[in-house]
């Protein structure tokens, strides 16, 4: 996926490159070309987000919206009408993403309710407006809440005895979250985004059969990086 973005990227960058180049010389005139020629900046950018993010719901609003400006500046539809189009539907997008998440996400459901099973409550860690280190190390690790709220926090399971299943329950607002994991853990992401997002960045990826690993919750204004 970072190939893809990185290629989508270029090429878009190379397109507008080229065009701009040729309406500053006055071989083409970007205006006349075709009238909201700057909303390709929201539109192709929503489209490089659907087809290489994980997270494609911010993806979708912003083509949505690109769209929709695009139909306005070409007077298909009236400009009155863009406002009221744009926030109802990032609206009703939203709230079906949280409706129907867990039923999309059936093994995040198990992986919880199996959690939860063990009569055990999650442990749970926070850093507010500061930082905090968190090292699950010998542990023998089921589940862990870890909150960050304009703050910064280090999840270390790189030398836990992770139970397959496992479940991280991590919440990202205006912070962020490194989460470091073992080599050999398989690891599934199901978290709710809005205006921020979970990236795994490890450079290589456990075989079929690994232990399983599941992190759940949300971004706000915040992100999660999987090391």
């Amino acid at each position: 996926m970072k190939n893809t973005r990185r290629i989508l990227w270029g090429v878009i960058l190379v397109a507008f490159g080229v065009l701009i180049g040729l309406d500053v010389v006055d071989v083409i005139d970007m205006k006349d070309l075709f009238e909201g020629w700057w909303t390709f900046f929201i539109i192709l950018p929503s489209i490089v987000s659907i087809i290489a993010d994980r997270e494609k719901i911010w993806g979708i609003a912003g083509l949505f919206t690109g769209s929709v400006l695009f139909l306005a500046c070409q007077d298909i539809i009236e400009d009155s009408a863009v406002i009221k189009l744009i926030i109802p539907f990032v609206i009703v997008l939203v709230g079906i993403k949280l409706i129907f998440k867990d039923i999309f996400n059936k093994d995040v459901k198990a992986a919880k309710q199996k959690a939860e099973a063990t009569g055990t409550p999650a442990k749970e860690y926070a850093a507010t407006f500061s930082g905090n280190d968190v090292d699950f190390s010998g542990e023998s690790f089921t589940s862990a809440k870890v909150n960050a709220v304009f703050g910064g926090m280090k999840c270390d399971l790189r030398n836990a005895v992770i139970t397959d299943g496992a479940v991280l329950d991590i919440s990202a607002i205006f912070g962020g979250i490194d989460i470091l994991v073992p080599p050999d853990v398989n690891v599934k992401i199901s978290t709710t985004s809005i205006f921020g997002g979970i990236s795994d960045k490890r450079m290589s990826k456990p075989v079929n059969g690994a232990v399983t690993l599941y992190i759940t919750g949300n971004c706000i204004f915040g992100g999660a990086d999987i090391k």
